[in-house]
């Protein structure tokens, strides 16, 4: 048989999916499952956006431009401008997703070889992202009692080498929820100007800020600019994850135009899907306040149900829609399993991402798992009324098996 690449074979496994034939299996034996396990929300995206794709009177879809319609660019240059990001279309660059986006980041700026620092837990893809494009991950620990909070200077500072190319973090983050201040993105942007590397921020999340915490853009530093890269997206925002329409922004030309080659290898974002997100920007102001008031009301009633599960500890997450979760179990990647092979509760059980897959460093996270609160309140209910039931069965089930 011909040898595959060894970069392929190491490519690692999605945590997030990696348990779907479960999942599918249960829901064919007439199990409800209820998916706490990835970041797919159930908020209808914007009219405008919808309405944009089916009014249109298209007779050809042709190619459109490697670096997205000037006209869209525009209209995120003045969305961001809201935000007190100020940048013009040419420093906005449209690509297929924010997963391209990172793709793209990370083949324009190292090597192969090259390493990149990531706090962790950090989102499981970023682990595939920089294994396609064969860059070494130096993750450095944040730690589960500080609600996982940027890690002492001093031990990023630390890992720093001369194959460092970047600093890479989600803010607010995906998997823990955190939101980075703006003393600790400043603090990262320093860092970046001394050692002469980037500071690369994915900021999908930006808008889903909880309580009193503010969100601050790593684009807002402007004395980092030419070290500075900002990963966006509709997908969360406006509930388009299936039009795969995200942008890199930076002030750096010719990162930009480094960028720009790889657009041109695949030529354009989708036309349909640009139409639709360009179109979400015309939502009323109304419609993200629903929404940011939606996944507050989901992440206090997930929080508050989640403690009063014996044995369960809960990071509050501050923004986005997820938190990690500690599990009174040795194995949260077998108890998940479980959950979806051995159990159900009233025809219904759950499904969970177990936390390892978020993490670089072997062994870490075995008792977590993440969840997001991507379902509404009521369903929230159940499910953490299911876990409960399914973490008193797995005890029963492993103290019988030690005895």
């Amino acid at each position: 048989m011909p040898k595959l690449s060894k970069k392929g074979i190491k490519l690692p496994t999605s945590p997030i999916r990696k348990l779907v034939r479960y999942s599918d299996q249960a829901k064919l034996k007439g199990i409800d499952v209820l998916h706490l396990n990835i970041g797919q929300p159930d908020i209808e995206a914007p009219e405008e956006a919808i309405a944009a794709v089916k009014n249109a009177s298209l007779k050809l879809l042709p190619y459109g431009p490697s670096q997205g319609e000037l006209s869209y660019r525009k209209k995120l240059s003045n969305y961001y401008e809201k935000n007190n990001i100020i940048v013009n279309p040419d420093d906005i660059l449209i690509t297929t997703g924010a997963s391209e986006a990172l793709t793209f980041a990370l083949n324009a700026i190292c090597d192969a070889e090259d390493e990149i620092i990531i706090p962790e837990p950090f989102y499981a893809n970023y682990n595939g992202f920089a294994s396609a494009a064969s860059v070494r991950v130096i993750p450095v620990v944040s730690e589960f009692n500080s609600r996982f909070q940027l890690p002492a200077l001093k031990n990023i500072n630390n890992k720093i080498t001369g194959k460092t190319k970047a600093i890479l973090l989600c803010n607010p983050s995906n998997p823990t929820g955190y939101v980075y201040s703006r003393d600790e993105i400043t603090t990262l942007c320093e860092l970046a100007i001394k050692h002469n590397i980037f500071l690369i921020v994915d900021e999908v999340y930006r808008e889903f800020i909880h309580g009193n915490n503010k969100h601050y853009s790593v684009l807002q530093y402007t004395k980092a600019c030419e070290h500075t890269v900002m990963i966006d997206s509709v997908s969360k925002r406006y509930s388009l994850c299936g039009a795969r329409v995200g942008n890199i922004v930076s002030k750096n030309k010719e990162l930009i135009t480094n960028i720009l080659k790889f657009a041109h290898l695949r030529l354009s974002p989708p036309t349909y899907a640009l139409m639709a997100s360009e179109a979400a920007l015309d939502a009323p102001t109304s419609y993200l306040n629903g929404v940011i008031a939606e996944y507050q009301k989901r992440r206090d009633i997930l929080i508050k149900s989640l403690e009063k599960i014996p044995g369960v500890e809960v990071s509050h997450p501050m923004g986005a829609f997820y938190c990690i979760v500690r599990l009174p179990v040795n194995n949260a990647e077998d108890f998940s399993k479980f959950l979806l092979t051995s159990f159900q509760h009233k025809k219904r059980t759950i499904m969970l991402a177990p936390a390892t897959g978020f993490y670089s460093t072997p062994g870490a996270g075995q008792n977590e798992v993440r969840i997001a609160f991507v379902i509404d309140c009521e369903k929230l209910v159940q499910a953490s009324i299911i876990l409960e039931k399914g973490l008193e069965q797995y005890k029963n089930i492993y103290s019988e098996a030690k005895a």
